[in-house]
Formats: structure tokens, C-alpha cells, sequence
């Protein structure tokens, strides 16, 4: 008798592991693969992360049957990193999307290898004009960005119309990041003539003296700024630390906030250091909060394991992007069949991001049709953000970012 019932439960162990196998392995996959400095700006990197999945939470994190993975690749600011993972991401059968940023480089440098191999790059952050303008009508990079070609204008007009600039200057670093926007820069600025400054990455703060000393002494009025959360934090504590009646405003890009910059700069920005900074025109310390923006915040912390709520994260517009972005794509993707074919996959979710047939509602807007066919007479038609949604912001002295309104200049 005992040994029939040992037989039957050894029979029910196995037929268990084996239905439990047998599922395990009718479970299909796709894989979103993320593509950012996780090591030196592991803000960012994590508001980007926890966007994208809080919009994939909402729908269970599956579609079609298939259940999204998300894979974090730490390219550490490195471009060779990043082709590395673009390789290993081709090389995968289940790699469905890459999602890219913060940093601009490895987009830029790369853009003929991911447009060549059909590679379906999307941009939450990084600004680099050139890297949705790939001269082809079968273009494979779609940006939710601020970008450059639009940042500079809108930074400019922040320095000639709301400070008075009439002499200002440029502080940029030396990636073609910084030369991108050094000719949007200059193009914005018009008749203004600009002196240009560049500094190279993991710029000290004597170096940094130096640079902001010869600019002082031409009597510059306010600097146009460009650079990450690192650097950016040695140019403002350099800057802090001039008496203040030399000190120069500093009209900064978002890459500022996209590591642990307020907590290297708190004692700076306290001392009534005129800092601005670029951000899209969404803030979710706006009061009161509809009810997309609520649903959000809860669905955010929600996650497992729990995520930082994102009116509290170093990096919001990070998130803000993600989340928005990967709304798109699950439209898009909602408006194909998926199949076993990843490339096909790709190549009909590329097609349907050109030709979105419902609006999708966002943190940022509504976006009807936020990406269209690229030509080189419609260069914008991989940005689903315009000039319009691009603002001016300031810290507040706990840290967290202002939102000003473009027209007034003031508190929205």
C-alpha cells in the first residue's frame, strides 16, 4: 500500500514539473532592450527604465500573447558599448524594440549601422540633431525628445528676450553633441555674434575656472550651456564660487539633470546662482493633476520591486519620456500582427509608427500622428515634440524642477 502511494505521488511530482515545463515554454517573448549609462548616470538611465514600465504595466506587460521582457545595457557613455549591444540585439531573435539615451554619441556615431541593419532605435533622451536625420525614407529612429535643432532656438530666445543677453557666449563640450549644437546654437542667435568655448569630458574644477575667468573677462553676459550632469556640476560650483556680483547667468541643455547633479550643486544653486535649464513643458508638480497623470503616479508605484514616485525622481523628464514613447509603441504595435519573424516584426512596427491611426494620450499632450514618413523636405518627421513643448526651467532649493511658461517667463 505505501508503495502505491509513493508511486502516486512521484507520478503527480512529474506530471506537475512537466505541465509546469511544458507552459514555461509555450510562454512567447519579446524583448525591449534599454541602451543607456546606467554607471555614470544612473538617474536618468532609471527614470527611463521606470517610464517605459509603468506604460508596459498597464497592459500587463503583455501583448498579443507575448510577454515583454526589459533588458538593461549599461553602454556607460561609451559609443563601442553601444554597438556592442546593437549587435547583440540584432543577433537576438526575440529583440523587439532598443530604446536609447541619455547620451547623443553613440547615436550619432552609429547611425548608419542601425539604419543599414534595420535596427528599430527609440529616443526618450538624447538631443543630438542628426540622429532621427538619417537621409533615407526608411528611416529606424524615432525620437521623444527635446532636440537640438529646436533646444537651441528655444535657449536663445530664453537669453535675448526674457535676460536681455547681447553678449552671450558658448560653453560646450567636445562630442558632436556640443558641435551639433554649437551650429544650431549659432544659427538661433542670428546676428548675435558668439565666441565659442569647449571643454572635454571629466573637466575639473581649476579647468573649469580657467574656461569661466576668460569669459568673465570679455564681459560676456550669460552662457549658453552644454554638457551632462557631471561636468555640468564642476561649471556651476566653479562659477559659485566668483564673487557674485562677477558671476554670469547660465542658460543650460537638459543633460544637466540627468545624474545626481542638484546634490553636487545645492550649495551653488542656494547662493542666487542664475541657472535655467531646457526641459519638455510637462512637470508632475502641477496643480491639480488630471486624472491621466494620477493614474500614472499610482500605476508607477505599483511596480515590483517599488519605484521612486516620479515627482520625486532626480531625472523626471526621463520617465515623462519613456512613459510617452512606449505609449506610442504599444500603439503601433496594437495596429500589427505579431508573428515568429522578428525582422518582419520590426520592419511592420516601424510602418505602423509612420501611420498611427488612433491619438494617443501622453504626460507631455495628445499625440496625433507623432511621426510621419521622413524626407528631406519634412526633417522633423521622426520628433513627436515641437518647439512648443520645449521649456525653461529652474530648481526650487529642495531640489525639485520649476516648469516656466514660455510666454511670461514665470511659474506655470
Amino acid at each position: 500500500m505505501r508503495i502505491t502511494i509513493y508511486l502516486i505521488i512521484i507520478s503527480l511530482f512529474y506530471t506537475a514539473s512537466f505541465s509546469f515545463s511544458t507552459y514555461a515554454e509555450n510562454i512567447k517573448t519579446l524583448t525591449i532592450y534599454h541602451d543607456s549609462d546606467y554607471s555614470n548616470h544612473n538617474e536618468s538611465a532609471y527614470a527611463m527604465k521606470m517610464g517605459a514600465l509603468t506604460a508596459l504595466a498597464e497592459i500587463n506587460n503583455n501583448v498579443q500573447g507575448y510577454q515583454i521582457n526589459f533588458i538593461e545595457k549599461d553602454n556607460r557613455g561609451n559609443s563601442n558599448r553601444s554597438l556592442l549591444h546593437m549587435q547583440q540585439f540584432l543577433k537576438d531573435s526575440n529583440a523587439l524594440v532598443f530604446l536609447g539615451g541619455l547620451h547623443s554619441p553613440p547615436y550619432i556615431k552609429n547611425r548608419d549601422f542601425i539604419n543599414k541593419n534595420k535596427l528599430l532605435l527609440l529616443v526618450p533622451w538624447a538631443a543630438g540633431g542628426p540622429i532621427t536625420r538619417y537621409p533615407d525614407a526608411k528611416n529606424w529612429v524615432f525620437r521623444l525628445s527635446v532636440d537640438d535643432t529646436k533646444a537651441g532656438n528655444r535657449m536663445a530666445q530664453f537669453a535675448t528676450q526674457t535676460l536681455g543677453c547681447q553678449k552671450p557666449q558658448l560653453l560646450l563640450e567636445n562630442t558632436p553633441w556640443g558641435k551639433s549644437n554649437n551650429i544650431a546654437m549659432s544659427k538661433a542667435l542670428g546676428n548675435i555674434k558668439t565666441k565659442v568655448n569647449w571643454f572635454n569630458w571629466n573637466i575639473k574644477a581649476n579647468s573649469a575656472k580657467i574656461i569661466l575667468r576668460e569669459i568673465i573677462s570679455d564681459q560676456a553676459d550669460c552662457i549658453l550651456f552644454v554638457g551632462n550632469a557631471l561636468e555640468g556640476a564642476e561649471i556651476i560650483n566653479a562659477m559659485a564660487s566668483f564673487v557674485e556680483n562677477k558671476r554670469v547667468p547660465i542658460i543650460s541643455h537638459w543633460g544637466i539633470t540627468g545624474g545626481d547633479f542638484f546634490t553636487n550643486v545645492e550649495h551653488a544653486i542656494k547662493s542666487n546662482l542664475n541657472l535655467h535649464f531646457i526641459q519638455s513643458c510637462f512637470s508632475f508638480l502641477t496643480k491639480p493633476q488630471t486624472k491621466l497623470t494620477k493614474n500614472v503616479v499610482n500605476q508607477a508605484l505599483s511596480l515590483s520591486p517599488p519605484s521612486i514616485a516620479p515627482e520625486k525622481l532626480d531625472s523626471p523628464a526621463g520617465f515623462i519620456h519613456a512613459y510617452d514613447l512606449t505609449k506610442i509603441l504599444l500603439q503601433a504595435i496594437s495596429q500589427t500582427t505579431l508573428t515568429d519573424d522578428i525582422q518582419k516584426n520590426r520592419a511592420n512596427i516601424r510602418l505602423a509608427l509612420e501611420n498611427l491611426n488612433q491619438p494617443i494620450d501622453g504626460l507631455i499632450k495628445q499625440y496625433k500622428q507623432p511621426f510621419t514618413q521622413w524626407s528631406s523636405d519634412n526633417a522633423d518627421a521622426h520628433e513627436a515634440l515641437g518647439l512648443d513643448d520645449l521649456c525653461m526651467a529652474n530648481y526650487k532649493p529642495d531640489g525639485s524642477i520649476h516648469i516656466l511658461n514660455n510666454l511670461e517667463g514665470s511659474p506655470e
